[in-house]
Order: structure tokens, then C-alpha cells, then sequence
């Protein structure tokens, strides 16, 4: 399977939060709250960009504490941690800084992403240390959830008066799934195949990626009929993905 990112409908709609961002009235509403279930590909997407435009990620812990969290955020820039948090807070907020001037001064994008951030969406300590560097930096900061963090930030008006743009990862569609095949699968599929992966795969891009890994095996060792693209008809009976409630395998059915 090519390693290559495919832009699906998700993704446009975070480039379009992230123009809509940059271009904001208030300077101190600087953060994003990027939310939906797993299996969207939300991660893949934010691992993509920041590694294109050289940002900070960051995956939260459920035990993270600001101390903690400020030590991933300098050793993420490839700085040493001093012990005090008064001295960890002055560090990155100078050492994000000046990334940040370099973005500018380059025409790039600048963020810090925090991923999986339900798990210190209800920590006073975390949520305010976040705020504090947004706030000293006017720095976009982009939190990842997993399905609850828009809820739980409503414990904090002083942070969700700051969240600029709210992007909520939806299933893909019947065109996310045909992108995502052409882009990443190393044999030709049909339509109707499309379809079948859209419909069993209720749109979650790991299961979808699933199929396109198990067409492809099959698509490498055979050659299919007429040498037309692969059909439905070709993989009758083929294992494509697990279902993610059942845990029971989902096959291509039998044709009479």
C-alpha cells in the first residue's frame, strides 16, 4: 500500500478552519478544538501537517500534570528541561517564540498540537498552562479530541472564550473512500468495490485502509477478469475488515 496522505473531506475542512485562524479579528482567540470519534483520521492528518510545517505535537497522558506536559513540550523542541516549572514556562515560551518568528518570517504555518486532549480537558492546571502560552504568544494551539473535550471545556469560559474555530471530523464519504483507494491502493478497483467498502466500513478510515490493504493482497496475486478493475465479483468471498462492534470478520459475499 503507497504511503501516500489523500486529502479527503475532513482534511479540507481543517484547512479551511486553520485559513480561518490565521485570518482572526481577536488575536487571543487562538485555539481549535478538533473533534470526533476514533477512527476518523484526525491523527493522521495533524502528525501530517505539523511534520510539513515543523510544529510541536504533542500526545496528552491521562496522568499529565503541567509539569509533566511543559517537560514534552521542550523536549519535543529538543531542549533540555530545567527542574523548576517557573523555569520550564520561561523556556518554552521563548523557545516557542522564536519558532514562531521563524514561521512567520518563512510564510509557514505555526501551531502547537496537543492530540487525545479529553484526558486533560478537565485539568485546571493543564488547560490554564495552555492558555498562559497562548495568551503570552498569541500562538495557535490546536487540542485533538476524542469525542468529549468540546464538553468538557465548558468548565473553563476563560479557554472557551479563546476557541476560534471548532472542526468536527465526520465518516468518510463514497468520494473520500474512491480518493483514499486511488491514492493508496496498488491495484485498480471498481466502483461497485467502492461502494461495498463505503457502506460496510460505516465511513472509519481504519477499517477502510483495512480493505484497501486486503484488496491489494488479493489484487497483487490475481489477475482480474477481462483485466477490467477489480469488482465485487472478483473478491466474492475475500475477508476486507473487522467489524469494530463485533469483532467479526466482514467478507465480500458469495455471487450465484
Amino acid at each position: 500500500m503507497r504511503s501516500q496522505f489523500v486529502d479527503t473531506s475532513n482534511v479540507k475542512v481543517f484547512h479551511a478552519a486553520l485559513r480561518a485562524l490565521e485570518m482572526r479579528g481577536a488575536n487571543e482567540a487562538c485555539l481549535m478544538v478538533i473533534d470526533g470519534v476514533p477512527g476518523l483520521g484526525k491523527t493522521t492528518t495533524l502528525q501530517h501537517w505539523t511534520a510539513r510545517n515543523q510544529c510541536i505535537y504533542l500526545r496528552a497522558k491521562k496522568q499529565w500534570r503541567a509539569s509533566w506536559m511543559m517537560n514534552e513540550v521542550l523536549e519535543q523542541m529538543r531542549v533540555t528541561p530545567p527542574h523548576r516549572f517557573e523555569d520550564k514556562y520561561k523556556l518554552a515560551l521563548s523557545q516557542i517564540g522564536q519558532r514562531l518568528d521563524r514561521a512567520q518570517v518563512d510564510g509557514q504555518s505555526f501551531a502547537m498540537v496537543i492530540d487525545e486532549a479529553d484526558f486533560i480537558s478537565r485539568n485546571v492546571e493543564c488547560m490554564e498552562t495552555i492558555r498562559d502560552l497562548s495568551d503570552g504568544l498569541e500562538v495557535p494551539v490546536i487540542l485533538v479530541g476524542m469525542g468529549s473535550i468540546r464538553n468538557n471545556l465548558r468548565r473553563f469560559p476563560q479557554v472557551m472564550s479563546r476557541v476560534a474555530q471548532y472542526v468536527e471530523f465526520q465518516p468518510a464519504n463514497e468520494q473520500d473512500v474512491r480518493a483514499l483507494f486511488d491514492g493508496l491502493c496498488e491495484v485498480a478497483i471498481a466502483d461497485d468495490l467502492v461502494k461495498f467498502v463505503h457502506r460496510v466500513s460505516k465511513g472509519y478510515n481504519r477499517e477502510i485502509k483495512e480493505a484497501i490493504a486486503s484488496t491489494e493482497r488479493f489484487g497483487l496475486r490475481n489477475d482480474p477478469q477481462d483485466g477490467q478493475a477489480f469488482s465485487l465479483r472478483d473478491l466474492a468471498g475475500q475477508p476486507l475488515m473487522n467489524d469494530r462492534q463485533t469483532g467479526n470478520v466482514i467478507s465480500v459475499p458469495e455471487f450465484a
